[in-house]
């Protein structure tokens, strides 16, 4: 059997060193302080947990060690400085394929508007062009980019892409996601998303006050709560909005 390029990320080492404050964030997030090293599956490897839990943080930091910038975009779009923002990324160590990725991108949805400004700057385009990613909804945006600049056998980095999809919108783009896997692509998403979680067969982290651990799409939470809330809807809102 031949060497596999996949994953092309295949696992972090977090290496602190003794000058770390541990009450200071992110130290201070339990899933970053016990933090030791994290191993990616080959298709699709997704990051959930509450607001706060240090996802995000995790995998913005891995987006930099990478050599992204902290905005988000492909590796040629650097927006900000990310050494005082994100100083995980330094104590972070990298095992990767022998076959570099072709194509990669780091999708953040709270600078996505930035990383549109600059390409529109930077191709000399106003908000009325048919190209511009502001003369659409952010969904549609978002599609865009995933449809038209995903090329394949690329490492992709999305953090919450879900935020501005509608359920259909969610649809199409696990398809997306799917046929960018069969052409040889890795992702990692962080996501609250239960439609994007249901992707087969992918690694599921969850984030919380222990630490990180793997866990089955059907013991996760968005998937529980969901289905519980869509099966006993009327039920769950007499529970939640009875007076007090």
């Amino acid at each position: 059997m031949g060497l596999q390029a996949k994953p092309y990320l295949q696992r972090i080492t977090a290496l602190f060193g003794d000058d770390i404050d541990w009450e200071r964030h992110p130290y201070s997030v339990p899933a970053v302080r016990n933090l030791e090293s994290i191993s990616f599956h080959p298709d699709v490897t997704f990051f959930i947990g509450e607001n706060g839990a240090g996802k995000s943080t995790v995998l913005e930091s891995i987006a930099l060690a990478l050599g992204f910038g902290i905005d988000g975009g492909n590796k040629n779009i650097s927006l900000n400085t990310a050494s005082e923002r994100a100083p995980l990324q330094h104590a972070l160590r990298l095992s990767r394929s022998f076959r570099t990725p072709r194509d990669g991108y780091f999708f953040r949805a709270e600078s996505f508007h930035n990383v549109s400004t600059h390409m529109d700057e930077l191709w000399e385009r106003d908000s009325a062009s048919a190209e511009s990613l502001h003369a659409r909804s952010h969904g549609e945006a978002f599609m865009a980019v995933l449809l038209n600049k995903f090329k394949g056998r690329g490492l992709y980095l999305l953090d919450e892409p879900e935020a501005a999809l509608s359920p259909n919108r969610q649809l199409a783009a696990l398809t997306a996601i799917h046929q960018l896997v069969e052409e040889e692509s890795q992702f990692i998403i962080a996501t609250h998303s239960p439609i994007l979680l249901a992707y087969p067969n992918a690694k599921i982290l969850l984030f919380d006050g222990t630490g990180i651990s793997e866990v089955a799409y059907e013991d996760t939470e968005h998937y529980s709560v969901t289905r519980d809330f869509l099966n006993h809807y009327p039920r769950r809102l007499e529970q939640l909005l009875k007076p007090e």
